[in-house]
């Protein structure tokens, strides 16, 4: 499967990256929509998003009691979205719940765990009393998530190779932490890689934002990303 570009859109509104996103529209198909702008902006931000003709990855790492996010899911799913996260460590019931309410009030929408966030290291980890590594978490939670009826997951670029040797390969894997050769990290990333490199290892979606809206001419540098997933995909 083709890998794939999703932008991320780290703004308090649309308008704020509006001229970036008008310019990229044919190009990139995927948009990304946190925390920032949801709060700031509220649904409204997801249907002016996906008017603009992206698809809409939600990603607000849903993780609450299971028939909270139960709930969350429901409600999410009567927006334009094709993607949505939730957190894998919520537990197993409440990762059975929100499956069950993606498949009741959104067949085609793939719901996402997160596994462990790309700003955590084996320190990170130890300091919330979890004394596994990174990679030996994000596996844990990752089977959890599949056994729960997940088919797609968020990890770091470090564990996709372990990732697909160990699950099936129709599970969707969407990764962060994404740095174009000749950019460092600079900034919470702490497990990253470069477009090429997670492509060739195996990821199905790169999700990439500061490197892409802090360089000078923000769609020449998603351009360059894409013709270099082209150079994999192809």
């Amino acid at each position: 499967m083709a890998c794939d570009l999703i932008l991320v859109l780290d703004a308090p509104s649309p308008i704020d990256v509006g001229p970036v996103l008008s310019r990229l529209s044919g190009h990139v198909r995927w948009a990304k929509i946190g925390l920032e702008m949801f709060c700031a902006c509220g649904p409204d931000c997801v249907r002016e998003v996906a008017d603009m003709g992206f698809n809409v990855f939600l990603d607000l790492k849903l993780h609450d009691i299971p028939n909270t996010v139960a709930r969350a899911v429901e409600s999410a799913a009567r927006l334009p979205i094709k993607m949505l996260t939730l957190h894998a460590c919520g537990g197993r019931e409440m990762l059975r719940r929100a499956v069950k309410a993606q498949q009741e009030y959104a067949p085609e929408l793939l719901l996402l765990g997160v596994t462990v966030l790309t700003s955590l290291n084996n320190q990170d980890l130890h300091d919330v009393g979890v004394g596994a590594t990174p990679e030996a978490q994000v596996l844990r939670l990752a089977q959890l998530g599949v056994d729960c009826g997940l088919k797609g997951l968020v990890c770091s670029p470090l564990e996709i190779k372990p990732l697909r040797t160990r699950l099936p390969a129709s599970v969707h894997l969407v990764v962060p932490g994404i740095r174009p050769t000749g950019v460092g990290a600079g900034d919470d990333q702490s497990r990253v890689m470069t477009p090429a490199d997670a492509a060739r290892a195996g990821a199905d979606f790169i999700v990439v934002g500061r490197p892409i809206f802090k360089a000078s001419d923000p769609a020449a540098a998603a351009q360059a990303i894409l013709a270099e997933l082209e150079s994999q995909n192809g």
